[in-house]
């Protein structure tokens, strides 16, 4: 009798006709040690599938996986359950348990497409989602991401992510899930608890997060498919407002008034970052070396992130030239004469460094930055929303804008002088022009009637 004949279970449907032919001619199934090997008991062979792969030079096929019912009294009651038992790709057997033979049948099928890709992770050794989320950080930190980014990534997942999927096991994660996680984010932007509610382009953020942290497990083996991967969230344009002077940004009268109220680094502040626009980080790292006088442009190359510490502009558009004003440049100059200069024992007349550093020399918070100076400015020149009573009866004043809104007062204050798009994107360092013409492209006027352009195209062209 061939190995064959003696033992049809172990071979299922066929290892390929060659290896077929040489058992059941010689009863060879070399290497032995490999594929079969001594039973602890009678000297049985032991059918080990899983190194049938590695060890032959042409494809194999098996049966991975099979379906039992099991059946039992408990009590007076005759129960049944129909097991799954397979071999994983690293050929550890695992069984599964199920209350139907449809719901078996079809984990039979997913699992086994999923050994014979490589990519199966049983749920017995499947990690949390919480436990994905902190390989996802660890990887992000040892790419050495901007701390502020990774923050951001954090809340995203300790506030969002952990609590209603942390627990959940990803080989238990599937899209319906995640759909029905996408929708409650959705449905957070409408709900009247305003430490819970939150916008919908958080929302997309969220979700992006998690893809991402799901894509790193698929990677790294530890889930066979992103589940996540076709679960979107859109910011619907329809009621997106424009920025509007006076509502989103200073208007012309507001920002004199802001800069006539000012003395000192808040007056500096304030002429740089309304007539350069460059970001609250960028004027928090420049340094008097990028200040040129001489050739009358600021050149940016380094931002302070709200730790403290310098680095490279956000993106590579943000490394750019942005020429003085003469406005800038008389407030830069007499500033310097006051700047606090970074001193050290071997220094003790200091050096100037930064252009807008706090008492010591040293990068300024942006909190005090905004809240000492930029809001008081404002609520003194009379620019603040009401938004309660002290107990003397005395209102409760919040300032009107951030000081990120007088970005948005430069870049349209340069339109209105004929600036071009191309042009705006770059004093803006923007990384492409989409995102210069979705904040501003309204604001660009249609250069003459469509109608006349055609006809005076028409006529100079046909002669």
């Amino acid at each position: 009798m061939s190995i064959l004949e003696a033992y049809p279970r172990c071979f299922g449907i066929g290892l390929g006709r060659p290896f077929r032919r040489q058992v059941l001619a010689t009863g060879d199934c070399k290497p032995a040690g490999t594929l079969f090997s001594p039973a602890l008991t009678g000297g049985a062979l032991l059918f080990r599938p899983h190194l049938i792969a590695p060890t032959l030079g042409y494809r194999a096929t098996w049966h991975m996986a099979s379906i039992r019912k099991r059946t039992w009294k408990s009590g007076a009651d005759l129960k049944t359950a129909w097991v799954v038992d397979y071999f994983d790709q690293a050929g550890k057997r695992h069984i599964k348990t199920f209350g139907t033979k449809k719901e078996a049948e079809a984990y039979r099928i997913k699992a086994q497409h999923e050994v014979v890709s490589g990519v199966h992770t049983a749920q017995s050794t499947s990690i949390t989602v919480s436990q994905a989320a902190d390989d996802w950080i660890a990887d992000n930190e040892a790419r050495c991401l901007e701390r502020s980014t990774r923050a951001t990534w954090t809340g995203h997942i300790d506030n969002h992510i952990r609590p209603p999927l942390g627990t959940m096991k990803l080989s238990a994660l599937t899209a319906p899930a995640v759909e029905q996680f996408a929708v409650d984010l959705r449905s957070r932007s409408t709900i009247d608890d305003q430490a819970a509610r939150i916008s919908p382009s958080t929302a997309k953020k969220v979700l992006a997060t998690l893809k991402s942290v799901i894509k790193l497990a698929e990677r790294r083996g530890r889930i066979a498919k992103n589940p996540a991967a076709s679960v979107t969230i859109k910011v619907p344009a329809r009621g997106t407002k424009k920025i509007r002077a006076g509502r989103d940004f200073p208007t012309k009268a507001e920002v004199n008034a802001i800069i006539r109220s000012a003395a000192g680094r808040a007056r500096a502040v304030a002429v740089t970052a309304a007539l350069t626009g460059m970001r609250a980080s960028e004027l928090r790292g420049l340094m008097w070396d990028d200040v040129d006088f001489a050739a009358n442009v600021i050149r940016v190359r380094q931002r302070a992130d709200a730790w403290g510490v310098m680095g490279a502009p956000k993106s590579e558009a943000g490394e750019r030239d942005i020429p003085m004003m003469p406005t800038v440049a008389n407030t830069l100059k007499e500033w310097r004469l006051q700047c606090p200069r970074k001193k050290s024992r071997d220094d003790t007349a200091g050096t100037l460094r930064l252009v807008f550093p706090n008492g010591n020399g040293n990068v300024e918070n942006h909190s005090n930055i905004v809240g000492r100076e930029f809001n008081p400015l404002q609520v003194a020149a009379g620019m603040a929303i009401q938004t309660g009573q002290k107990e003397d009866g005395s209102p409760i004043l919040r300032a009107k804008y951030g000081i990120h809104t007088l970005r948005h007062f430069f870049a349209t204050y340069m339109i209105e002088r004929g600036c071009k798009p191309k042009k705006l994107q770059g004093f803006l360092g923007h990384s492409s022009m989409v995102m210069t013409m979705d904040t501003y492209g309204h604001l660009f006027d249609d250069e003459g009637d469509d109608q006349t352009m055609m006809r005076e195209a028409d006529v100079d062209l046909i002669k």
